[in-house]
């Protein structure tokens, strides 16, 4: 393949294992934990995903002339839609009513994840072209494997205009996300907060450990297997009773907490010795990711305090710019997580079915965009001073 008139390589990786970890890891960066080779490695070592549980890796790697790794992608076959937090079930029922054939399609993402991150994962300094070359990849191994679709989720927004300038559809969805505007102290924050809000949030925290709760955030060696039991024991319960089968497995845990344990920050709560409920982050340079908790028993505002107002804390005293909480939750805008656009861009194979989806597509996308601005009127923060 050729570009910008320099002869590349394009493999197809059916195991992230065969790429050397720092080669991935000089493409991916630092910034994201979720693309570094460690945790992708973890849910194929796992068994989380693999192509028994409908995710076949078949990443892309880029290698110049001289063998070197220039550029690679996250990459997936997928038999389901399951895992992605960005829903095309309906497109897949409507395609298949029709008479057409949804899966298998390929799917450019972190699986189980739905965060924000780089998907075209190019060395700083490697030439100028690598990135559209492995959208031409894509496409291009979209079209030798016969899919229905290439689904790129939760790209960054440079990547998500450089895929719609491509010819790929552009998906709007939303998060809520925490922004750290200098603060010193979780006080600072609550300062910036209107007067109800403020109060409101402070008696959660208080409620939040009636009964004497009490919490500790671990990361790196503070992280024992006690922690990992108890949390899988709380993220098979939640994964039970909303999605009908979880998606990671043990293993998962004691691979990331042995290979990334200062990326690890994990929220656990106790009474009378017994851990009681968990809330798992991941960090990047400068931003706290929220991805999983789970409980045991009831206790109210605990889940509030565990996941949004911890890790609000946590990101003050380590000074990072902000905190993702992950997929769904209007109620998060009331504590201080106000509505983000996120972004997914589509490549359909089938041209009635591309035209059909760009209708839909752009009713959507309007409805979106209103809805972050209504949503944003509801914003707990002071508008002028007290």
């Amino acid at each position: 393949m050729a570009d910008g008139g320099k002869c590349v390589t394009v493999r197809v990786i059916d195991r992230i294992a065969e790429i050397p970890a720092a080669e991935w890891d000089d493409c991916a960066g630092h910034d994201n934990p979720f693309v570094s080779h460690a945790f992708l490695d973890a849910l194929e070592e796992s068994g989380s995903a693999t192509a028994e549980t409908g995710w076949q890796p078949q990443h892309l790697a880029l290698y110049d002339d001289g063998g070197r790794l220039d550029g690679a992608v996250p990459l997936y076959l997928k038999s389901h839609s399951y895992g992605e937090y960005v829903f095309d079930h309906g497109w897949a029922n409507a395609y298949e009513r029709a008479g057409g054939r949804y899966y298998p399609k390929l799917q450019c993402c972190v699986p189980f994840t739905p965060a924000t991150g780089p998907r075209l994962l190019v060395r700083p300094d490697a030439p100028a072209g690598v990135a559209d070359t492995l959208v031409a990849a894509m496409v291009e191994l979209g079209g030798k494997l016969g899919v229905s679709s290439l689904h790129v989720t939760f790209p960054q927004r440079e990547e998500f205009e450089r895929l719609g300038e491509a010819g790929f559809l552009q998906r709007m969805g939303r998060q809520f996300h925490w922004e750290n505007h200098g603060y010193g102290s979780f006080d600072d924050f609550l300062a910036s907060l209107n007067s109800r809000k403020r109060k409101a949030i402070r008696k959660e925290r208080r409620d939040a450990l009636a009964g004497g709760i009490e919490i500790q955030t671990l990361t790196g060696a503070a992280i024992e297997k006690r922690h990992w039991d108890a949390f899988f024991r709380f993220y098979i319960s939640t994964s039970n009773r909303k999605w009908g089968s979880p998606y990671l497995t043990r293993s998962f845990f004691d691979l990331i907490g042995a290979s990334m344990p200062e990326s690890i920050v994990l929220v656990m709560a106790e009474k009378n010795g017994k851990i009681i409920a968990g809330a798992l982050n991941l960090r990047g340079r400068d931003t706290l990711y929220g991805r999983n908790w789970g409980c045991s028993g009831d206790h109210p505002f605990l889940h509030f305090e565990a996941c949004y107002y911890r890790a609000i804390d946590y990101a003050i005293a380590q000074g990072m710019k902000r905190v993702e909480a992950g997929a769904q939750g209007e109620h998060k805008i009331q504590r201080g997580y106000l509505p983000t656009p996120t972004y997914s861009a589509h490549w359909i194979r089938d041209a009635g079915f591309r035209r059909a989806v760009a209708d839909f597509l752009a009713r959507e996308t309007a409805a979106v965009a209103e809805q972050i601005e209504d949503l944003a009127e509801l914003s707990p923060f002071r508008q002028e001073p007290e």
